[in-house]
């Protein structure tokens, strides 16, 4: 089978989750025997760490009015010179410039969230909010068949722009498991990012913007504070709101006890994760899947979150008590307390990491997808 997979842009250059799927789609499905050729923004260098595997069409400081022709012009030399079974999108913006050249070719839309609604959540003008979803109306009318994360993502599409849910597949999000596998202790790995011993150290690791439910985080701290006086909440991340967390930590008194760590390296997360005693997700809407959730499992860090999205449908086959009863200030210092004074029981680390072993190391993702792409051929 060959695939053409066509993303946003290289993991190696953008830490986004959207490229970290891509990503591995491209790493990992030739491993279950799918041939795999990219597009993608991005730098010269794309090509060389992709090994000539991923093109790109544009940089992606480009004008939209760039990418677009750039992708169409890339898009209709790959295909005059090869023949490809399907071709996979994973943004809807870089399929509309070239459905007309796909004719005879099933398209595979791989839906990571309605970027119209995310867009309106996050404070968006509501012209803007309706040009994406046009643009996601029309790619969508056209695509043979999705791949979605999770089951809340698959009614969201079903629901929100009316694809047949007989057409829609859910495949979880893949890492690999051995590179979240930490042998330094917890005190060890503490050491070594200079955190204190000394503290009950909780980790989240977002994008900062406003659904992520980062300020109800922040204010439930100010509660968990007056029962566990040694609380230290670490927020990684980077995004727009970042000054706006910053402002309120400060409003309310948290310097001591609400710190951010900004932007996390790739290759520091698994330490990061296992140096905390747990991690949690906050999300206060359209939470599709969540890698940093399976991410903090693998290194054997338990996570709390919210019954938002595809967080519960992770949680709940490993533990009941991992699932929040909701996103708000109070159910959120419900949690985060019960779970410090133990009276939340956590899985253990073998649990987590066996866990996510069997059910989302990038083996058995692959294999998920290419049969999912057998069935759209």
């Amino acid at each position: 089978m060959k695939v053409l997979q066509v993303g946003t842009s290289w993991f190696l250059e953008d830490a986004g989750g959207l490229a970290r799927v891509y990503y591995g789609c491209v790493q990992n499905l030739p491993r279950v025997d799918v041939e795999v050729a990219g597009l993608v923004t991005g730098s010269e260098l794309v090509t060389q760490t992709s090994n000539g595997q991923v093109q790109t069409f544009a940089r992606t400081d480009d004008s939209l009015w760039q990418r677009s022709l750039g992708l169409r012009k890339s898009l209709k030399q790959l295909l005059k010179h090869g023949a490809y079974d399907l071709v996979a999108v994973h943004f809807a913006l870089y399929a509309l410039p070239a459905l007309d050249c796909l004719k005879g070719i099933p398209l595979v839309i791989h839906f990571h969230g309605p970027w119209a609604l995310e867009s309106k959540a996050e404070g968006a003008g509501r012209i803007s909010v309706w040009g994406k979803w046009l643009v996601e109306k029309i790619v969508y009318s056209r695509a043979k068949g999705f791949i979605v994360l999770s089951e809340a993502f698959r009614q969201i599409l079903h629901q929100t722009y009316g694809v047949p849910l007989h057409r829609i597949f859910i495949v979880g999000g893949g890492i690999n498991t051995e590179e979240f596998l930490v042998q330094q202790s917890v005190a060890e790995a503490r050491s070594q990012l200079g955190w204190a011993q000394d503290r009950r150290i909780i980790l989240s690791v977002r994008r900062l913007v406003q659904r992520m439910g980062l300020e109800n985080l922040i204010m439930a701290i100010a509660q968990v504070r007056q029962v566990v006086p040694d609380v230290l909440l670490l927020i990684a991340g980077k995004g727009a709101i970042a000054d706006n967390l910053r402002s309120l930590i400060r409003q309310m008194d948290l310097e001591n006890h609400v710190q951010l760590l900004g932007f996390v390296a790739d290759q520091d997360l698994a330490i990061t994760y296992h140096a905390a005693e747990f991690t949690i997700v906050p999300s206060v809407s359209l939470e599709g899947f969540g890698l940093t959730v399976i991410e903090s499992l693998a290194s054997g860090t338990p996570v709390l979150g919210t019954p938002i999205g595809g967080i519960p449908e992770i949680l709940r086959p490993l533990s009941e008590n991992l699932v929040l009863e909701g996103s708000s200030v109070e159910q959120l210092a419900k949690g985060l307390i019960e779970a410090l004074v133990g009276q939340r029981q956590m899985p253990s680390a073998a649990a987590c990491q066996n866990y996510v072993k069997r059910n989302y190391d990038w083996q058995a993702i692959a294999a998920q997808m290419r049969s999912v792409y057998e069935q759209l051929t």
